[in-house]
């Protein structure tokens, strides 16, 4: 049978229905936005413009940044505009590029992540071979990796979503664009489909955090011979790594590893994956880095000489 779809829009709920607190909402979410852009874009020419930031935990970071921005960008703007208008309205197409752009930039960040613990875990636990076990090359073909997993994982979530047929109706109870909400709207039994989701997008978030975890155990154990000078400095990166996983993987868990059911927590939860950690990531990585600081510190001073002259 062919899937008929007479549905050209659909309507969101958004964020908030309170239009005082809307507006509230409207100046924070704008600021949230303004410091994801300025944090990341920070990062990323700091330690593009820094040699001595050369090594893969920061060519890694700086890719984070970018995939922070890019993953903000798919949902903040329309979400900050719509806490102004009142019918909240997105096109069909503009749906479905909207949820294959958040899981493509979301999955790559998962695998970003866990790239970046495998790298702290080489780095601590081989110190002396680990400049030969990622190298330059290792370095690029782990992001490419990163970025094609993504890919391949976005699209299994899209094609899922287009083959459904929505004969209305179209009221989407979020703020943007995502698989379990719209399998709720679908004019055909989605339970098959529901399981798929939540074995690709639930599987992969678990899979990885897995990993994570043992990563980090991993290192804790290798700690217990190091001097407590360098027991704590590695401490001190691992911890900014395991805030942002934490503050990530969490919430994702929490919203695609079950079956495709829709929680009313499930917008203010998103917001943390979406918003806070894309805005928290250079903070987290920055306020705890003396490197990354005194590295800001010399492209701003540089910067001032400049102007000076």
């Amino acid at each position: 049978t062919e899937t008929k779809t007479n549905v050209t829009e659909f309507i969101l709920h958004g964020l908030i229905q309170d239009k005082t607190v809307a507006k509230v909402c409207f100046s924070l979410f704008l600021l949230f936005y303004a410091s994801i852009i300025f944090g990341n874009l920070l990062i990323i020419i700091t330690v593009k413009t820094n040699e001595q930031l050369n090594s893969p935990m920061y060519f890694f970071l700086s890719y984070l940044s970018f995939v922070d921005i890019s993953y903000s960008t798919v949902t903040a703007p329309k979400l900050i505009y719509d806490l102004l208008v009142e019918k909240k309205t997105i096109s069909f197409v503009g749906c479905i590029a909207q949820l294959f752009a958040g899981h493509f930039f979301g999955c790559t960040e998962i695998f970003l992540l866990t790239v970046m613990a495998y790298d702290r875990c080489i780095a601590i636990c081989k110190p002396l071979h680990y400049t030969n076990i990622v190298n330059k090359r290792v370095c690029d073909w782990l992001v490419a990796a990163t970025w094609v997993g993504g890919f391949v994982h976005s699209v299994v979530q899209t094609l899922l979503a287009i083959q459904l047929p929505f004969c209305g109706p179209n009221e989407i109870d979020h703020y943007f664009c995502d698989v379990h909400p719209l399998l709720k709207l679908a004019c055909a039994d989605t339970y098959v489909i529901g399981v798929i989701v939540a074995a690709n997008s639930g599987v992969i978030s678990l899979s990885c955090f897995v990993v994570l975890v043992v990563s980090y155990a991993v290192i804790l154990v290798s700690l217990r011979t190091r001097s407590s000078e360098g027991r704590l400095k590695a401490l001190y990166t691992c911890t900014s790594h395991i805030t942002v996983v934490v503050l990530f993987f969490g919430p994702c868990i929490f919203i695609y590893l079950r079956p495709s059911t829709t929680f009313s927590a499930d917008k203010m939860v998103s917001v943390f994956y979406t918003i806070v950690t894309p805005m928290l990531n250079p903070l987290i990585y920055t306020l705890r880095n003396e490197e990354v600081k005194n590295a800001m510190k010399k492209l701003w001073s540089g910067k001032v000489k400049r102007s000076e002259k």
